[in-house]
């Protein structure tokens, strides 16, 4: 049980005290009355002894009573009614209420951290402070204790209000105060007058009540005086005259005064009880008592009875609860005699006569009687001084059995248990009290129920092990019954301490029931807050509920929430709990929404909330922005630079506060989740923001200038309705038009947060109900609430102070800075293909559309692969006519050629400056050609785009960012940039290789740079797009040093075709060309009658871009594979290298015919193919890198010791290039003469810029005998070896003669050259006398 402010000793005296009377006449009454009291309310605080009182006990023992306290009543000639008495209780323990300003008293017990909440304590209550220490050691030794005043309310109440019975005579009057005011005319013969009322009160057989203890009751005569009104002399005239009649010790003088506030010094009034009670005539009568046996059957017959019993027979008495005893029977006065000493507190001999009593009772089987013998020998068995004997619980468990069993009297087993639990829980037997308690426990009153129901839980609660889950098990049923008597504040109070229990331990359905309950109980009693609270935690919480019980909870939430709006209508707007808001996947997007698709236009794709955020190419997006503003900054990235973000979430840098454009949208993307199954309906959806105007154009000594905040300045769209179906997440996208620059802050959303009847989307709806579809059945209960959008930003980590400790950097993705007007570019692609040929040229178109109000400038677009497009050349003979006028409307610029020149190289030239691609720019950054470079407001433009499809067959992702700026320069956005990805699938078409050898023929002296290129076509495509066969149209090639001649051995019918899978190799001779500068020459080999000007655009766009990335991408590999000994290169190897370079490119055009749809389509391309090195095989297509094999790990130090680079074997035979000139037969007389001699030219040319050291070996080294018969035997005549010095590029001829013996068929190939740089020392040999055998036929004539 709770702790009580009395021990259980005080409490059971104070339950069971003599009861006396009070008779007051009209006057007397009249008089008490003047001060608003009763004569028994006036004298109630006085009705406590402070002194003891000695008595004899009848073996003439002292006996000593302490805190001796009587109670004074009014007479009530009838027994209070059971529903008056139910209606008292009830109104005691509602008035009982905790109060504000309370103790809290938190228990640790177990895992649990209860706050029990005591409002009845107060600091001023004397008692508080030994309370206080009290309740904290119970705390720290995990003891509980509280109070509950309500209780003990209760209990006073039920005690003092229970009528009198015959089996008992604790409730019984053992006297009788007649009072009579000093006023009255007779004073005295009032007295008699009282006096006789109070006889025949007693005695007439018309009063059943009282109950009065002796048939003649002791009087006590009080003359009631006020001080204030009446005369003093004549108050004591009739004191002295009533002392004279009644004697001194039953008289008393009661002065009182009723004066006003002008009273002067509080009299001093005697006790009149303790002298009273001193002489008390019944203790007289008891004295003369020596002992108790047989004999005390007289003896209470003298000192109680009036008359003899009555001759009837004891058998006619009984009824169903046995017995029914006459007020003489023997056993009765026993247990009137019990009774009296146990209201004078002598419970040794109350104990005695109780146990005598209840053995008489039993044996008659008078059930009634024996349980109130058995009840009240148990408590003066526990209340006798020193305890000489145990406890008899079982005598308060058999009287409780009977009394509810057998009497079914619910009173009197109520009064056993609220004894018998509180003598329990004084003996820590906290575990039978609880029982004892629960046992009562009943359908007859909730009231009782609920007391004794919570009171039991607090036993739980004090055991030496705390039974936490028992205490609030039974709060929760204690709670309940609270509710059903009528006790909401009571019922409300156990919930919520129950509460503590189950929160947050996984009972959801449990937490559910009392949050529901307590949020019912907070809705009766107006705590409106209270239970908005409760339904707000049935719904935020994962609740496990079925969907009909959800929408219950969810209607009455909306039910109480409204009431609470209500209260307040232009209050502050409340926070909604539903739906869930999730913070981080709140996303922000800036700008006008993308245009969709019209026909053959295709809108940029840029950037829209439909679209997933992608880390990698969010970053490419970053480089490429990065890329064309440090073009436009002439390399620099200016340190203010912000890249732009149209979309901010979660994994975008938010750090900065982004910035917005006046007129401009900005959209938000809030992630609704409806944790219920139940669907929910917002209407009226919109944002919730704050707004600071300023003008960030006008500056005043360098403050921005603040301006007046209209109610104009930032429109907000509305969503009417949003519906979220069950346990859906569903993103809202709400709108902001801000319409004046300043800084805006997005609070949250607002709106009306509702139900509608039906759990989905009424498309199917039964006609009948007289909707259209898609509309949806609302039920009318909404309540408008907002909800805040509050972004945690990410935690930092840099410094050593953020590593240790827990810091959030700012997340300003909700607050932008609204911007002065920009312009707005918006890009359409006309004709654009989604699917390409590798290698194939699309004609498409762009239209540019400025649809702001400013006009806009710097037009640039930007790309990671340039080579897919171009828009020609800077000047327009460069660039074709649209539409072409040529033959199949061909996207390249061409001309008709003639017959002469089929297969002959036709020159042109062109700079890659002419093609935006000059020293030191960037080929990624493109010019995009607009008339005056400025594109007006509302204006727009199309400019033609060529494409090249990628060489690599798949699907491939290339973005294009445009760059443009405002003509009118701002503080805040410098640039604005426009995305759009295009997706293209290539499909496969030709596979070209290329090699480039040095030609052994050399022809004109001084001539002797000519070289052979071979190429390779492979039709790799298998009918793949239709494609039925292709056709080489044309071969080109650029370079600032070779250009292609002529082609070689060409067939007759002079048109290459290549079905699928089918090969052809193709023969050029490549010669050197005149000094050029640095411009690039151009050859043209045409195969038909059409020429392409391949130095005009796209075919020199094309090439220049795949030229630009081909360097690039070698020279990343160079990069990677040399490491800091390129830095120290020899420059004689150096020139030995540049001997094997060739800085020729090849462009193959082919045109492809397609078949589709029973149609032909003639589809145009070209493929590049880069030679770098003599005799080394280049692509059309990179080749994939082969990974190398997996090799043990070796662990070696490294040498310091750095060898030189030295040329490859290669490179070094290719320093001299030789050629032996002479007769492929010769005839020769050997009758005539036995010696032929034969004359051979030897030329050698150097290859290499530098000056050479040659020296020429015409000797056999090889003798054996498969050498003489490949070389046969011939020799050399005159002089066998020569050394020469060759200038730079010089061509030497050297004339041998060679002798012959006999006739044969000779190689004269036996020569070895030995070549090295003129201020070098090591000798190379060349390998050029290796290359091809040179044959000679010697006939005989």
């Amino acid at each position: 049980m709770a702790q009580c402010v009395q021990s259980v000793q005080e409490f059971i005296q104070d339950s069971f005290v003599p009861l006396v009377a009070a008779l007051c006449s009209e006057e007397a009454e009249r008089l008490t009355r003047k001060n608003n009291l009763g004569f028994s309310e006036l004298v109630k605080p006085f009705c406590r002894l402070t002194s003891e009182v000695h008595m004899r006990d009848p073996n003439n023992q002292l006996h000593v009573i302490k805190n001796l306290k009587i109670a004074v009543n009014n007479i009530i000639t009838h027994s209070p009614q059971p529903g008056g008495i139910r209606k008292l209780l009830n109104d005691v323990v509602s008035v009982s209420q905790p109060a504000e300003g309370l103790v809290t008293n938190v228990i640790t017990a177990g895992d649990y951290d209860l706050n029990i909440s005591d409002r009845s304590v107060k600091a001023s209550v004397p008692w508080y402070n030994n309370w206080k220490d009290t309740l904290m050691e119970l705390n720290t030794s995990t003891f509980y204790s509280a109070t509950t005043p309500w209780f003990e309310s209760y209990r006073e109440s039920f005690l003092q209000s229970m009528p009198a019975s015959d089996h008992e005579f604790l409730n019984h009057y053992v006297a009788c105060m007649l009072v009579v005011s000093s006023g009255e005319p007779e004073p005295v013969e009032q007295f008699l007058k009282l006096s006789q009322e109070q006889h025949r009160i007693q005695h007439s057989s018309e009063y059943a009540y009282p109950k009065w203890f002796i048939p003649n009751t002791l009087k006590y005569y009080v003359l009631l005086h006020d001080v204030s009104a009446g005369e003093e002399q004549r108050a004591d005239t009739v004191y002295e005259e009533m002392k004279q009649r009644y004697g001194t010790q039953g008289c008393y003088l009661l002065k009182i005064n009723s004066r006003g506030s002008n009273r002067g010094a509080d009299e001093q009034i005697p006790d009149p009880w303790s002298q009273y009670l001193q002489k008390n005539s019944i203790q007289n009568q008891l004295i003369s008592r020596k002992g108790l046996s047989r004999s005390l059957f007289s003896a209470t017959k003298k000192w109680f009875s009036g008359s003899k019993v009555p001759e009837k027979s004891i058998n006619e008495l009984k009824n169903t609860s046995g017995l029914l005893y006459p007020p003489e029977a023997p056993e009765l006065q026993i247990r009137k005699m019990a009774d009296l000493c146990f209201l004078v507190q002598h419970y040794e001999l109350a104990y005695s006569c109780y146990h005598t009593a209840k053995k008489d009772f039993l044996n008659d089987q008078a059930m009634l009687y024996a349980a109130g013998a058995l009840e009240m020998a148990a408590v003066s068995a526990f209340l006798q001084p020193g305890a000489p004997r145990p406890y008899p619980a079982h005598y308060m468990d058999t009287a409780i059995q009977t009394y509810r069993d057998i009497c079914k009297n619910m009173v009197l087993a109520e009064r056993c248990v609220l004894l018998s639990a509180e003598i329990l829980k004084s003996q820590s037997k906290y575990s039978d009290a609880a029982a004892l308690l629960i046992r009562l426990t009943s359908e007859d009153s909730d009231l009782r129920s609920a007391l004794l129901l919570e009171q039991a839980a607090h036993c739980f609660m004090n055991m030496k092990s705390p039974m936490v889950r028992k205490f609030a098990f039974h709060m929760i049923l204690a709670g309940h019954r609270y509710s059903k008597a009528g006790q909401k504040k009571h019922a409300l109070r156990c919930y919520c301490q129950a509460m503590q229990v189950y929160k947050g331990k996984g009972w959801s359905l449990a937490e559910d029931h009392i949050n529901f309950t307590i949020g019912r109980q907070s809705f009766t009693l107006r705590q409106l807050d209270n239970a908005v609270s409760a339904f707000r935690h049935i719904l935020i919480n994962d609740s496990k509920q079925p969907a009909a019980q959800q929408g219950t909870f969810l209607r009455e939430y909306l039910y109480v929430y409204k009431n609470v709006t209500q209260l307040s209508p232009d209050g502050p707007l409340p926070q909604l709990p539903l739906p869930y808001i999730n913070n981080s996947a709140t996303r922000v997007f800036f700008g006008h929404d993308r245009r969709p698709a019209e026909g053959e236009k295709q809108a940029a794709t840029h950037i829209s909330l439909d679209q997933e955020y992608d880390c990698e190419s969010s970053h490419q997006w970053k480089e490429l922005e990065e890329q064309v503003v440090a073009v436009v900054n002439k390399g620099i990235i200016p340190s203010n630079f912000q890249p732009t973000q149209y979309c901010l979430n979660s994994y975008s840098d938010n750090s900065k506060f982004p910035l917005a454009v006046v007129e401009e949208p900005v959209t938000v993307e809030v992630a609704f989740r409806n944790p219920l199954k139940v669907p929910l309906l917002l209407t009226d959806l919109s944002l919730l923001w704050k707004f600071q105007p300023k003008d960030f154009s006008a500056k005043h000594n360098g403050a921005t200038k603040e301006l007046a905040c209209g109610n104009d300045m930032i429109g907000a769209e509305v969503i009417a309705e949003f519906l979220i179906n069950s346990e859906e997440t569903k993103m809202a996208r709400l709108k902001l038009f801000p319409h004046q620059t300043g800084e805006l802050h997005i609070l949250g959303v607002v709106y009306n947060l509702g139900t509608i009847q039906d759990t989905m989307m009424l498309d199917g709806i039964d006609p009948s109900i007289g909707l259209q579809a898609g509309k949806l059945v609302y039920n009318g209960m909404s309540v408008r609430g907002r909800q805040d959008l509050e972004i945690q930003g990410p935690r930092l980590n840099n410094t050593k102070e953020e590593k240790t400790s827990i810091k959030y950097g700012p997340d300003r993705r909700l607050d932008p800075i609204i911007t002065e007007e920009m312009p707005l570019l918006e890009v359409f692609f006309i004709n654009f293909p989604t699917g390409l040929l590798c290698g194939e040229i699309r004609k498409a178109y762009v239209e540019f559309v400025n649809v702001s109000k400013c006009p806009l400038t710097a037009l640039k677009v930007v790309s990671k692969h340039p080579e897919f497009f171009t828009f020609g050349g800077n000047t327009a003979v460069l660039t074709p006519l649209s539409p072409s006028a040529s033959e199949n409307c061909s996207a390249y610029k061409t001309v008709v050629t003639d017959s002469t020149s089929v297969c002959t190289g036709l020159m042109s030239s062109a700079s890659s400056v002419n093609f935006g691609l000059g020293t030191g720019s960037q080929p990624e950054v493109i010019h995009v050609p607009l008339p005056d470079s400025v594109l007006l407001p509302g204006a727009s433009i199309q400019l033609p785009m060529w494409l090249h499809g990628p060489d690599e067959e798949g699907v491939h992702e290339i973005n294009f960012l445009f760059y443009y700026e405002s003509i009118k320069k701002h503080s805040k956005m410098c640039h604005r940039v426009l995305r759009h990805t295009a997706v293209i699938c290539t499909s496969r078409s030709l596979n070209v290789r290329a090699t480039v050898c040095r030609s052994n023929a050399l022809e004109d002296e001084g001539k002797g740079d000519n070289m052979l290129v071979f190429v390779d076509v492979e039709n790799i495509n298998t009918s793949e797009a239709g494609v039925k066969e292709f056709h080489i149209v044309q071969v080109s090639s650029n370079s600032k040093h070779w250009k292609l001649q002529k082609a070689v051995n060409l067939s007759e019918d002079k048109d290459y075709k290549l079905a699928s899978r089918e090969r052809g190799k193709l023969c050029f001779k490549a010669v050197r060309c005149k000094n050029s500068g640095e411009n690039y020459t151009f050859a043209d080999i045409v195969f038909g009658n059409e020429q392409i000007i391949s130095s005009a655009s796209p075919c020199a766009d094309f090439f220049f871009r795949s030229l630009s990335s081909e360097l690039k991408r070698t020279h990343a590999q160079s990069n990677m594979f040399q490491g800091a000994a390129k830095q120290s290169f020899d420059e004689a190897v150096r020139l030995i290298q540049k001997c094997s370079e060739v800085d020729l490119n090849i462009v193959v055009l082919w045109k492809a015919y397609v078949v589709e749809d029973n149609k032909q389509f003639i589809l145009e391309g070209q493929h590049h193919v880069v030679l770098h090195t003599v005799g080394k095989e280049a692509f059309s297509f990179p080749q994939k890198q082969e990974s190398p094999e997996m090799v043990l790990l070796k662990f070696f130090r490294p040498e310091n010791t750095s060898l030189p680079t030295r040329p490859t074997p290669e490179q070094l035979s290719n320093l001299i290039k030789t050629s032996l000139h002479y007769p492929e037969s010769f005839n020769h007389s050997f009758h005539q003469k036995s010696l032929c001699l034969v004359p051979v030219t030897l030329l050698l040319s150097n290859c290499s810029e530098a000056d050479v050291d040659v020296i020429i070996d015409l000797r056999h080294k090889t003798t054996s005998p498969e050498a003489l018969e490949i070389h046969g035997s011939f020799t050399w005549l005159g002089q066998t070896q020569y050394k020469l010095q060759l200038k730079s590029q010089e061509v030497y001829s050297l004339h041998l003669k060679a002798c012959f013996v006999r006739t044969g068929v000779y190689n004269l190939g036996t020569h070895r050259v030995f070549a090295k740089l003129a201020d070098q020392v090591t000798l190379f040999e060349t390998s050029q006398q290796n290359s091809m055998p040179a044959l000679i036929i010697i006939s005989n004539i």
